[in-house]
């Protein structure tokens, strides 16, 4: 029956991703993986072995292992002198930031990387760059310049004769259309486009048509015809394995679900595309797709939870600068605001879509559109008149106006030349000056972060401080910026001493202000509430983080995790947020596991719980952040990982304190190598 076939739909949909060919595909990336590392191998060899492992392993799953490894394959490829391959790492990283949202420095890569084609003559590269600039405008809602691009990218595949470069222009030009509302024109691109794909057998072509046309076909009523085209889709980008469109067939049908009143099916299907794009970090999926769970709310006469979905939708939209989803967010929530009483914000909602909406759809846009489209003709139907003109003059032109073709180019030249020189003048002038004040700006930059630095500093208990109190005993603090979002604690209560390792959201600035509000809630938990227990301190300072936060009209999710301890002679007594406690014992590590809840805000949370220890002469314990542990390096740029770190400190238990915290400060650089470091890093080890 028809419950059962959706099931054995879903499960043919699914299985996929663990099916034969992904195996092989994953032993295959394996092999490339040990090209890349055997440096005996040629650098070509070795270079587009890290290109495929990008491309196939993390791009479209990793994007920020993907841009990590693409740093990588830059640099390499710089050192080799190989342009055509910092070009394709320029392309990925471009690529990463797109998939996030992030279309500024998306247009700035895409930018380096076509400029390195150009350099080189690459003329399949730069139908590619075009191609790939349009899209990122197009996201943008700029279809104007995102039409420009992809009628040059489509003028660059056909001088190659690429049939599958040509049939992403036309599709491409065909979602502008549409974008439009002119579903005639659309849907021949489409087909156009779809024709080329299915005569050179191009999976990944003939499923963006089919997804395409669904779309068409859904806008036009044609609902069952869509949800058969979206279906085939999912089940085509399973077996491409391209999560990322998979996410995009499920969103539709999610759409059609919606419009069908199907809506529990119709949530289903947004969240697991919601989880695809929080897993990817696409900042404007994720928009999207809380835009479509507010609609279903919306329909449901759920106001309050359409408005909750509503203002995630828009404010990660103005976040990123993504037009459609604004516009849509926008008209949703002024409605949603309207039916819950909320008449002014319903209205400042109208007033932000109008002119999200204006601008999009702006006159001057749709002209542009009309206007490249008639200038392609013209040009294409104007360089086969030039043609046959040249062919004519080869026979009839005779010495004369050879001279006089000669003397005009000549004098055109010359213009030309002067013309350049005076703008390459005024514009290494305009450079120059813009340099001084990049220069200056970010001096004062510079300048602010030390200084914040500084402030960071004050909040640290001083060394004098923690040798008085804790004399066996090393704190290993390595952030990862000028400021960092780790820090540590310390505060003497009579015979007791309580001592703390944080990390708080983020690293750098954003991660420097939060330790400074959470350090805050920790002193005023002991000094002004009077608290010794660490699980007491732990409850005390989440409430005090999350009034602090509070006061911001944005919801902020900012918080920390956190291992803190009790000291008093051989007494331990600790509790934790994420962060465990190892001690050791005679040659043994034990853990004692912290709550799985953050010092900040979280569903259903529970008091912390305080764990009393017995210590004995000889014993260690350690608590950290997880910056050690998370560190990229070694062989094979892969995490150092927990059971490491472990294997590191028992070790090491003979040495001193002293000795113990230059141990393992050298084996995280060891293992750091030249690669960068990803976190900030906090580790304090006590002897008993």
């Amino acid at each position: 029956n028809k419950l059962i076939m959706k099931y054995l739909y879903l499960f043919f949909v699914f299985a996929f991703l663990v099916s034969p060919c992904n195996i092989v595909q994953a032993k295959n990336l394996d092999s490339l993986w040990g090209v890349w590392q055997d440096e005996t191998q040629h650098d070509t060899n070795r270079v587009r072995a890290l290109h495929n492992v990008i491309w196939y392993k993390y791009l479209f799953t990793d994007p920020d292992s993907a841009f990590y490894f693409s740093q990588i394959h830059y640099d390499f490829a710089k050192n080799i002198g190989n342009k055509k391959e910092m070009a394709s790492a320029l392309n990925k990283q471009a690529l990463v930031f797109f998939y996030k949202g992030d279309y500024k420095q998306s247009i700035e890569f895409h930018n380096n990387s076509l400029k390195i084609k150009k350099e080189i003559n690459d003329q399949k590269g730069i139908a590619v760059s075009l191609l790939n600039l349009g899209l990122v405008y197009r996201s943008q809602g700029n279809y104007a310049k995102a039409i420009s691009y992809y009628t040059d990218s489509r003028k660059q595949y056909e001088s190659i004769n690429d049939q599958k470069g040509i049939a992403s222009c036309l599709n491409n030009i065909g979602i502008i259309h549409h974008s439009q509302g002119d579903y005639d024109k659309t849907i021949d691109y489409f087909t156009q486009s779809l024709k080329i794909s299915e005569e050179a057998d191009d999976k990944a072509g003939i499923a963006s048509q089919l997804i395409n046309l669904g779309n068409v076909l859904k806008q036009k009523g044609e609902l069952e015809k869509a949800l058969s085209n979206y279906e085939k889709c999912l089940i085509m980008y399973a077996e491409l394995n391209d999560i990322r469109r998979q996410a995009i067939a499920l969103s539709n049908i999610g759409s059609v679900k919606r419009t069908m009143g199907e809506f529990s099916e119709a949530m289903e299907y947004y969240l697991k595309n919601l989880t695809i794009n929080e897993k990817l970090g696409n900042k404007k999926g994720m928009a999207s797709t809380y835009g479509n769970m507010a609609n279903v709310e919306l329909q449901q006469s759920n106001i309050k939870k359409a408005i909750e979905y509503g203002n995630k939708s828009v404010n990660i939209a103005q976040e990123i600068g993504a037009s459609s989803p604004l516009r849509d967010g926008t008209v949703l929530l002024s409605e949603a605001y309207r039916l819950n009483g909320n008449y002014q914000k319903a209205f400042e909602m109208y007033k932000l879509h109008i002119a999200t909406r204006d601008s999009m759809e702006s006159e001057a846009n749709q002209k542009e559109v009309i206007r490249q489209e008639y200038k392609y003709t013209y040009e294409k139907e104007s360089a086969l008149q030039e043609k046959e003109h040249q062919s004519v003059l080869l026979v009839e032109k005779t010495k004369q106006e050879q001279q006089q073709i000669i003397i005009i180019m000549s004098i055109i030249s010359l213009i030309g030349v002067i013309i350049m020189f005076r703008i390459l003048a005024k514009k290494f002038k305009v450079t120059k000056q813009q340099k001084l004040v990049i220069e200056e700006k970010s001096k004062e930059i510079t300048d602010s972060i030390l200084y914040a630095k500084r402030i960071q500093a004050a909040i640290l208990p001083p060394d004098k401080n923690v040798k008085q109190h804790l004399p066996q005993s090393f704190i290993l603090y390595k952030p990862k910026d000028i400021v960092a979002g780790d820090f540590y604690w310390m505060e003497a209560i009579g015979n007791k001493t309580l001592f703390a390792a944080a990390d708080c959201t983020g690293h750098g600035v954003p991660g420097a202000m939060v330790s400074v509000i959470c350090n805050n809630g920790l002193n005023r938990s002991v000094r002004e509430y009077g608290l010794t227990s660490p699980g007491e301190i732990l409850d005390k300072t989440r409430d005090i983080v999350i009034q602090e936060f509070e006061k911001s009209e944005e919801e902020v999710k900012d918080g920390m995790d956190i291992a803190l301890c009790s000291l008093e002679g051989n007494k331990l007594q600790y509790a934790g947020a994420h962060n465990p406690l190892w001690i050791i014992r005679n040659g043994e590590l034990t853990e004692t596991k912290a709550n799985k809840q953050p010092i900040g805000k979280f569903d259903n949370p529970t008091p912390y719980t305080t764990q009393n220890i017995e210590l004995q002469p000889g014993d260690s314990f350690y608590i950290f952040s997880d910056g050690f542990a998370d560190q990229f390096g070694g062989e094979k740029g892969k995490k150092l990982k927990t059971a490491n770190f472990k294997k590191l400190l028992l070790s090491i238990q003979k040495e001193s304190m002293t000795k113990q915290k230059q141990l393992i400060n050298d084996a995280f650089e060891k293992w750091k190598g030249d690669l960068e470091q990803l976190d900030d890093v906090c580790v304090i080890g006590v002897r008993i």
